[in-house]
């Protein structure tokens, strides 16, 4: 259900907000539950509503992009100018993408390897290539087109084995948000019975 709260808010902490909220919606409701549909549908139904709810509700201010360009505030100037690929995220995302690359290219066989280099990494045309190693220029295409074909596959099993643990709800926020669901429950019973 993180998973789906999260698809929608596109924010971990929205997301885990909807939860939470979700899981107290449900527990209230819990009486008015049939057994129609399936508890899961029922429950994941809850948050999808919660996490609309949430998105109607965020009102974003809209300031015309003459006022922010001309607005004197450093920061907004900066925010508005400053080239993304130049941010630490950005920068530490393609060091992490480039690393998987080379550690990919290191794996292949040595026949494709220095050809991809020359090639993709070099920029140099097949006949650079072939003229270079003392191939025929048919032969460096080919063996072009393989590797590429042998990257995707291999960078594509990395992508597969992580995505499974994209947009992970285990371990402490799991803990974190039961926490708060029955710390938020118990003080609803309280108001309850006083």
């Amino acid at each position: 259900m993180f998973r789906t709260a999260r698809s929608i808010l596109k924010s971990d902490a929205d997301a885990e907000d909807a939860l939470q909220e979700g899981y107290l919606r449900a527990w209230r409701a819990l009486g008015s539950f049939h057994s129609e549909a399936r508890l899961s549908t029922w429950l994941v139904r809850i948050v999808v509503n919660e996490a609309l709810g949430r998105l109607r509700r965020k009102t974003a201010q809209i300031i015309p992009l003459d006022t922010a360009m001309n607005s004197i505030d450093p920061d907004t100037r900066a925010s508005l100018t400053a080239d993304s690929s130049r941010q630490p995220d950005q920068y530490a995302m393609r060091t992490q993408i480039r690393d998987l690359m080379e550690t990919r290219i290191d794996l292949l066989p040595d026949i494709y390897r220095t050809v991809f280099m020359l090639r993709a990494v070099q920029e140099m045309s097949a006949e650079e290539v072939s003229e270079a190693l003392h191939l025929p220029e048919a032969t460096v295409r080919t063996r072009f087109f393989r590797v590429r074909s042998l990257l995707r596959k291999g960078l594509a099993g990395d992508i597969d084995i992580t995505l499974s643990d994209a947009f992970s709800f285990d371990g402490a926020r799991c803990d974190r948000i039961v926490a708060a669901v029955l710390s938020r429950g118990q003080a609803i019973r309280f108001e309850r019975s006083s």
